[in-house]
C-alpha cells in the first residue's frame, strides 16, 4: 500500500454535508470517499494510472478433449 499524507482541506460546509450523505449512502469514511472521488477524477482526466487488474482464477483441472 502506498504511503498516506496528511493534507488539511478547506471545503465548503454544503459541499462536506454533500460527500457525508454520498459516504454514508456507500457505507465509507468520510474521508475514504474523498480520496474515491479524487481518484476517479484523476482517472477519468488521464493524470493517473488505473489499478493492476488481478488476472483471472485459471482452472487447474484438466479437460478432456
Amino acid at each position: 500500500m502506498s504511503e498516506k499524507k496528511a493534507y488539511p482541506l478547506r471545503i465548503s460546509a454544503v459541499v462536506l454535508e454533500a460527500m457525508q450523505r454520498w459516504s454514508d449512502d456507500d457505507l465509507r469514511s468520510l474521508n475514504a470517499q474523498i480520496e474515491y472521488v479524487l481518484r476517479d477524477a484523476l482517472r477519468k482526466a488521464g493524470r493517473l494510472k488505473a489499478a493492476p487488474k488481478a488476472e483471472p482464477a485459471v482452472d487447474p483441472t484438466p479437460t478432456e478433449d
